[in-house]
């Protein structure tokens, strides 16, 4: 190979491979030679020992790959007469590793394990908790309460599989307490819950059944509502949610007793008092407006009840929202709710009085006696009905003038002797009367 040939060999990609030289190396040396190209061939022979020779290695390799020529093998850094064999078993022999050294992990390695138990049968599934289940069934029954009735049983037995101790029992009250509270409008479904499982609850330690840890729960926010009405906007929320609890509780908890038909707790009546007393008593819009959804929901069975025992207890809350219309300086979106509920509770909380028993109802003691009687009309378009006097003069008189006796007509309603040759007088005048003067118009 020409000596210009070898000088400028270089690789495609602009690097230059093991074992050549660059190319500016190669014409340094050229330039920097004095004697001239044609005078020796050895030095032709040096560049290309020098071209194709092995370099240095970056670093000291584990093995020596074979060589054939002796300057590779001068610059072999293991001694002539070892072969790659030899080399490694010397390399294995000097090792210090050992196959039974414990596994290595990184600092920065952080070991990640869930938190699942096996079972052949069912597969992986994290472990459940009473928590779980009833923040599922309350949001469930939350989403969907038209299925109360049906899914109650399943939610009862399931429960109590779970409730075997006291501990899980005031779990379970703390929890269903606070879905209870901190739901929006679950109120009313979770007072309905609390009932059921005040019946069906199993389990009743000495501490108490689930009713009366309930009521424990409840009496303890009660004990805190001065500083919950003057409270920051979040405690008061909380505290409005509680007093809606409580007034469905008071509403559909059933306590039974030695009457047949269930009562209600007249613990929470004389509370939902002091807490009606309280919110008056501080009248902030917010208060006054949860005050209002309360009465509205429970006004009339407050009312009814405080009567039945003799007391005026609504006289002097209403007294109370008087004060406040007058005194306070709510809002007044406020202030038409707090005048819409006195006017509630003048038409007797909007119930309409139920009419007497039919055997004892007379005109005199029920003012609806009459009210699905039908309508008349006399000759002359006067309307009647039967609580007028002349009720039976009038109402002879219309059958006399129409004729309604049963044997008059057919059973489809059709008049059986009417003939169909005879016409009315005044039909019969007007239509002779019609053909005069088609007549009288033809001749002319």
């Amino acid at each position: 190979m020409p000596e210009t040939e070898i000088v400028n060999m270089k690789t495609t990609d602009g690097c230059d491979r093991p074992g050549e030289i660059s190319e500016k190396k190669i014409m340094y040396n050229n330039n920097s030679s004095s004697t001239p190209s044609s005078s020796s061939s050895s030095e032709a022979g040096d560049i290309k020992s020098s071209l194709f020779s092995p370099g240095e290695p970056l670093r000291q390799p584990r093995t020596s790959p074979p060589v054939s020529d002796g300057s590779a093998e001068s610059r072999s850094p293991i001694p002539s007469g070892h072969n790659s064999s030899s080399g490694a078993d010397a390399l294995v022999k000097n090792s210090k590793l050992s196959a039974a050294a414990p596994e290595f992990v990184p600092g920065c390695y952080a070991s990640f394990q869930d938190d699942v138990y096996s079972d052949e049968s069912e597969g992986y599934y994290p472990e459940a908790s009473l928590a779980d289940f009833v923040q599922d069934f309350v949001s469930h029954l939350n989403s969907s309460p038209g299925s109360f009735e049906s899914e109650i049983d399943y939610i009862t037995d399931t429960l109590n599989s779970w409730v075997t101790t006291e501990e899980i029992l005031q779990e379970l009250v703390e929890l269903i307490y606070v879905q209870s509270t901190s739901i929006p409008n679950f109120a009313y479904t979770g007072a309905r819950l609390c009932n059921h499982l005040h019946h069906h609850i199993r389990l009743s330690p000495a501490s108490g059944n689930f009713r009366q840890l309930l009521l424990k729960r409840c009496q303890t926010e009660y004990e805190h509502r001065d500083q919950a009405v003057r409270g920051d906007p979040d405690t008061q929320k909380r505290f409005h949610s509680y007093v809606l609890f409580l007034g469905e509780l008071y509403l559909n908890l059933e306590i039974k007793s030695g009457k047949d038909t269930p009562g209600r707790a007249n613990v929470l009546l004389g509370a939902l008092k002091d807490l009606l007393n309280t919110l008056f008593s501080h009248p902030e819009d917010p208060n006054l407006m949860c005050a209002v959804k309360l009465l509205k929901l429970s006004g009339s069975i407050l009312e009814d009840t405080w009567k039945e025992k003799g007391q005026s207890d609504m006289d002097e809350i209403i007294k109370k929202i008087e004060e406040v219309l007058l005194d306070a300086k709510c809002s007044r979106d406020v202030r038409q709710m707090l005048l819409k509920l006195v006017e509630l509770r003048s038409s007797n909380w909007g119930r309409v009085h139920t009419a007497a028993v039919t055997s004892d109802a007379t005109p005199d003691n029920d003012p609806n006696y009459f009210m699905n009687e039908p309508t008349f009309y006399t000759a002359d378009g006067t309307p009647f009905t039967a609580a007028d006097p002349e009720y039976s003069d009038k109402y002879q008189e219309i059958l006399d003038r129409e004729d309604y006796f049963p044997d008059a007509y057919e059973e489809n309603g059709n008049d059986s002797f009417v003939d169909e040759d005879e016409m009315d007088p005044e039909i019969e005048e007007a239509f002779e009367r019609f053909c005069m003067e088609s007549d009288a118009r033809g001749k002319k």
